[in-house]
């Protein structure tokens, strides 16, 4: 990986990390592109940025996360599905990552799934999340597993099912991605470190540009989103995760087969 790559997956970690259009397929598909996707070092670090984007939601939302300890249970019961599905999964996910076509109908279905969602919950009066909703939007946040899902998509539907308002559910799915993603970024880095990989100066270098970028480009998507969702709704994310769906399996079936691996 070189600095134009690393400033390239930054940017998209930054912009699709809070949308509902899938970061993980989208940092697939990019470098895959590059030719980069099989090395050791590329995988490590499209999780690694993720702890700019987290930063991103903790300078946004700095007061909210120093509210009563009631945030903080909440919080850690919608956490649980994902720790522990993902540790019993853990093996079938490294294998679905590496698959295409599954990021491409992934898309596909979870952009029908947004054109229509607004349409099956309407907007939402709800604006507190209580326990029960906070486990089900766990379980909705695992679906995500399945690389092109989507993490915040899948949790914001999640909260929406419960009658939240769009942006109380979108919220909650910010706050969600914290302990989440450093859950994640912890167990891959600990998984590197145990097979031996070591980092060198240049690796450091560009896991620290990566975060950078990835902080600074997530806290104006981020406000974005919430301001567009508020107003418009899901039917464009939707339509653009189909779009891309769409467009893979053509290259998939008719031009070349990809290769993400």
């Amino acid at each position: 990986m070189n600095y134009w790559e690393a400033i390239v997956l930054a940017i998209i970690e930054g912009l699709t990390e809070f949308l509902p259009v899938s970061s993980t397929g989208h940092m697939i598909i990019a470098s895959s592109f590059f030719g980069i996707a099989q090395e050791e070092f590329t995988k490590l670090f499209t999780i690694a940025i993720q702890l700019g984007t987290i930063l991103s939601v903790v300078v946004l939302y700095f007061k909210r996360f120093f509210q009563t300890i009631e945030f903080y249970k909440k919080l850690f019961i919608a956490f649980l599905p994902a720790v522990v599905l993902g540790l019993m999964f853990n093996d079938l996910i490294d294998q679905l990552l590496e698959s295409p076509v599954t990021v491409a109908i992934s898309l596909i279905i979870g952009g029908a799934i947004l054109i229509k969602v607004d349409a099956w919950f309407g907007q939402g009066t709800d604006t507190e999340v209580n326990y029960k909703t906070a486990l089900l939007i766990g379980f909705f946040q695992c679906l995500a597993m399945i690389p092109g899902v989507s993490r915040s998509g899948a949790s914001i539907v999640g909260g929406m099912s419960q009658k939240l308002s769009r942006t109380a559910a979108a919220e909650f799915s910010f706050f969600l991605a914290v302990p989440t993603m450093l859950g994640a970024t912890a167990k891959k880095s600990f998984d590197y470190y145990q097979d031996g990989f070591l980092l060198t100066q240049e690796h450091i270098n560009l896991l620290i540009l990566g975060n950078v970028i990835g902080f600074l480009v997530a806290l104006v998507a981020i406000k974005t989103f919430i301001n567009y969702l508020s107003r418009n709704g899901f039917k464009i994310f939707g339509y653009y995760r189909v779009i891309i769906g769409l467009v893979l399996l053509a290259l998939h079936y008719f031009v070349q087969p990809l290769s993400l691996v």
